[in-house]
């Protein structure tokens, strides 16, 4: 039988070739760095950046509550790190929102506002030479060393 509803999402990532730079004078660095201060944070951020999923999904693989979940969904959604992308339905038919990254990488530096156009400049010229797709490879894996949202080895 046929579902008039989807339950499976049905999204697509999409990310940008050219992040934008944070320096640790901004303002959204702090409530980013905020955002994923703890390891539950940063583990439903992991499992947001590995696929799209819904808050359900999400408590059931993380063995956490969906009142916890939802909490670090919100504050991830509230500093930019993700978006609610589609929308499906459960197997009972209540809407779900589903979780993914936000098309704008991001990179955090931890310098001074002047170190700015500096660090563009070269990232410019580095990424011409490499090829955006193993720029944004090297930035994340970089930035996952930085949080500790790397695997534990």
């Amino acid at each position: 039988m046929a579902r008039l509803l989807p339950t499976e999402p049905d999204v697509t990532v999409e990310r940008g070739d050219e992040p934008a730079v944070l320096c640790l004078d901004d303002d959204r660095t702090g409530e980013l760095l905020a955002a994923v201060s703890s390891e539950t944070a940063r583990a439903v951020f992991r499992a947001v950046s590995a696929e799209p999923v819904t808050a359900a999904d999400l408590a059931d693989g993380l063995d956490m509550s969906i009142q916890r979940v939802r909490y670090h969904l919100d504050n991830l959604v509230e500093v930019g790190l993700i978006e609610v992308a589609d929308t499906c339905y459960s197997e009972k038919g209540r809407e779900m929102d589903v979780y993914a990254p936000t098309a704008e990488p991001l990179l955090v530096f931890f310098g001074p506002e002047s170190d700015r156009a500096g660090l563009e400049a070269g990232f410019r010229g580095f990424a011409g030479a490499m090829g955006p797709s193993a720029v944004l490879l090297a930035l994340a894996e970089s930035l996952s060393r930085l949080l500790g949202l790397g695997s534990e080895e």
